[in-house]
């Protein structure tokens, strides 16, 4: 009966290992194919308006969320971690990201945004999630991003929160550290 037991314990831990290297490996360039074939983000393209109007009697607050996987060691953190804006004012802010290591790594930002209304009302023109992100070991970096909030957003949101992940696409980007170091 132990050794049963013992026996389920190994194969349960092996699983559990398994779907953690698959979520922190396979996972990120599967959520990116993703959202090139449906379009719910656009990677490597901005946001384009034409004459962009200020409503500058109506406030929103902006939240901004960092967070990484555990296999990603590095610090990663807006530098403001929220801004009220005016719809159509069109912002800059920061994120600092340094890795921890002291080996060349990469690193992809993954974007969510909430409540879901606002997903379509939230357009970022430039941002370090268009790119992958590669530093040296020791090495840090702000990286920017300019939005701006739709005047067509709905009345009732008066609050969004952009959240970040940052994974580690370090083997999955391999060609370009090669001719990047």
């Amino acid at each position: 009966m132990e050794k049963a037991t013992r026996k389920t314990v190994l194969r349960l831990t092996v699983s559990a290992v398994v779907m953690f290297v698959a979520v922190f490996t396979i996972m990120p360039p599967l959520y990116t194919l993703l959202c090139e074939v449906t379009g719910l983000r656009k990677v490597g393209g901005a946001y384009e308006a034409e004459e962009i109007k200020v409503d500058e009697e109506r406030w929103v607050t902006v939240q901004f969320v960092a967070t990484h996987n555990d296999a990603m060691p590095w610090e990663f953190r807006p530098t403001e971690y929220k801004v009220k804006v005016n719809p159509g004012q069109k912002v800059v802010i920061k994120y600092f990201a340094k890795n921890n290591t002291d080996k060349p790594m990469v690193a992809q930002a993954v974007p969510s945004i909430s409540p879901f209304s606002a997903v379509n009302y939230f357009h970022k023109i430039e941002c370090f999630c268009f790119n992958h992100q590669p530093l040296n070991g020791g090495e840090s970096a702000e990286l920017g991003l300019e939005f701006v909030v739709d005047q067509d957003l709905p009345k009732q949101v008066r609050t969004i929160t952009l959240s970040y992940t940052l994974f580690d696409i370090t083997e999955q980007a391999k060609a370009e550290l090669v001719g990047t170091y």
